[in-house]
């Protein structure tokens, strides 16, 4: 158990939920045709997702992903049409 001065450590959890690939995305589509319309016609495809920051407080990076884990298991994403992936850093407060 890593602890600073026998206190829990900060993090920051970085959280990435995108729909599954197999997933129609019409808002992705709506954002596409509008910057093409603006003039960006470099666009092949465009995705829409969600990102979260998450500040903590754990004993132990291990003990911080498993709660992103379960956090994002339990209500960030959907596990039917999503897919997530996170970051975690150390950081010097929560806030």
């Amino acid at each position: 158990m890593r602890t600073v001065d026998g206190l829990n450590v900060n993090y920051l959890a970085k959280i990435f939920v995108t729909l599954k690939t197999t997933v129609n995305d019409p808002q992705g589509q709506t954002v596409m045709y509008g910057l093409k319309t603006l003039g960006f016609s470099s666009i092949r495809n465009l995705r829409v997702g969600k990102y979260l920051e998450v500040s903590m407080e754990c004993i132990d990076v291990q003990s911080a992903e498993a709660e992103v884990r379960d956090m994002c298991d339990k209500l960030l994403a959907n596990p039917v049409i999503e897919e997530f992936s996170y970051q975690i850093e150390e950081t010097n407060a929560i806030g």
